[in-house]
């Protein structure tokens, strides 16, 4: 049995389709309203608070992966997200099964250096202490030694269905449904993002491959680093729109914070989109050559074909 902790987001969808196609031998999808991604998958209802039913949910597991999220919501993150993943992390030890830990970038320095997995974590802002905090814990469970345990990391996403990114929601579905695009800062660095469903993929291979575990891994991404402005111009090629941006200024993004709960949230990572945000995933590709990673207009074209109509 493999258990998916936290089976409501878009990377739990992409995983879950992922070990069904590679045949896993019964899998379990927990979170509070929890819903079939296969149908044969076995559900399990719990509350990541509780540690009592986060672990009845996990007995019985081989791998317990974590890809658990929340709104963005700083107090949200602080009150709930460290507790949830002791609880995920007890419950798996308990019930002597491997654990991988999907994470993301937040605990990096914003700035120009080239993101490895030996990276050093400067957290900036509440929410990016949280997430390096909750890493940290991670990687003492994996000093401990008492059970298999890797972490997934990725840079931030694009991709079909819910996939919730600044990119998904100020880019693509703005030119999707016939909007400008917005650009929060510059439109001229280079970003690194991943297509949701190669996250899906790549975080099954690891949570099946033994030798993984035991390290952090960063997800594979496209060797393509494309600024805002080149993205903004492919995507638009590929949906055939037409070619509209506007750059939002840092100033503005700060001040909408003071009338928008939404744009508070988002200001501590806005020194990001002022560098190039180069991350680095030789080591994934390294080690799992045959591992095909889709380019930018493979990957924005499923996301055209798999959108709804446009309203006439």
């Amino acid at each position: 049995m493999q258990t998916i902790v936290g089976a409501g987001g878009q990377i739990a969808v992409e995983l879950a389709r992922e070990l069904d196609r590679a045949g896993v031998d019964g899998l379990r999808l927990v979170s509070r309203n929890p819903r079939r991604v296969n149908d044969s998958d076995a559900l399990a209802r719990a509350d990541l608070m509780d540690p009592v039913q986060t672990a009845a949910s996990v007995e019985g597991s081989e791998i317990v992966y974590f890809t658990a999220g929340l709104p963005a919501d700083t107090e949200l993150w602080e009150a709930r997200f460290p507790t949830m993943l002791r609880n995920a992390l007890d419950a798996t030890r308990a019930a002597g099964a491997a654990f991988a830990y999907f994470d993301n970038t937040y605990m990096y320095p914003q700035d120009d250096r080239v993101q490895t997995e030996e990276t050093v974590f400067a957290p900036v802002g509440r929410k990016g202490r949280v997430r390096a905090t909750m890493a940290s814990m991670v990687l003492d469970e994996m000093a401990r030694g008492d059970i298999p345990v890797l972490i997934a990391r990725a840079p931030e996403f694009y991709g079909p269905g819910l996939t919730q990114s600044f990119t998904n929601t100020l880019i693509i579905d703005r030119l999707l449904s016939g909007k400008r695009a917005l650009v929060p800062v510059r439109a001229d660095r280079r970003r690194t993002l991943i297509w949701t469903p190669d996250a899906g993929r790549a975080l099954a291979l690891l949570g099946n491959t033994p030798d993984a575990f035991g390290r952090t891994w960063h997800l594979p991404t496209s060797p393509e680093h494309l600024t805002y402005r080149e993205f903004v111009a492919l995507a638009a090629n590929v949906f055939d729109r037409d070619l509209r941006f506007t750059v939002i200024p840092r100033w503005a993004l700060v001040a909408a914070g003071i009338v928008s709960a939404s744009a508070r949230e988002i200001r501590e990572l806005l020194p990001r989109y002022a560098h190039d945000n180069i991350f680095d995933s030789s080591m994934f590709a390294a080690r799992f050559p045959e591992f095909a990673v889709t380019g930018y207009r493979a990957g924005l074209a499923a996301v055209r074909d798999q959108a709804p109509p446009r309203p006439a």
